[in-house]
């Protein structure tokens, strides 16, 4: 037995939330080099991944990704300096709830 919560980073008034599997879809694009290889890899529609991606970038006020034209080491998509950066916080921030989640739970409830 053991706690799981679902947290969202909320902007734009409520509009646009940000939380777990969309750090997910940031993290494959960056490593995978493709929106759509990421996309292909969740599952996901490609167009309802690349409008949500436009949206958090304009209620985000940064760039989130790079695009590159063409094929190759050069070419494709991948998170700007900013964006790893604004995943890396929220990946810090993510653990450090899920930590103080744990430590609540053993308190409260005891291990099982």
């Amino acid at each position: 037995m053991r706690p799981k919560i679902k947290v969202w980073i909320v902007f734009g008034g409520g509009a646009v939330k940000f939380g777990d599997g969309r750090a997910e879809l940031l993290e494959l694009i960056d490593r995978l080099g493709s929106l759509q290889r990421a996309v292909t890899q969740l599952g996901m529609s490609y167009r309802s991944a690349w409008g949500y991606l436009r949206e958090l970038e304009g209620v985000a006020g940064f760039a989130l990704l790079e695009r590159h034209a063409g094929r190759g080491p050069e070419g494709g998509t991948r998170l700007t300096p900013r964006g790893r950066e604004f995943l890396r916080r929220y990946r810090t921030f993510r653990r450090g709830l899920d930590e103080a989640v744990q430590r609540r739970f053993a308190r409260t409830v005891g291990r099982a």
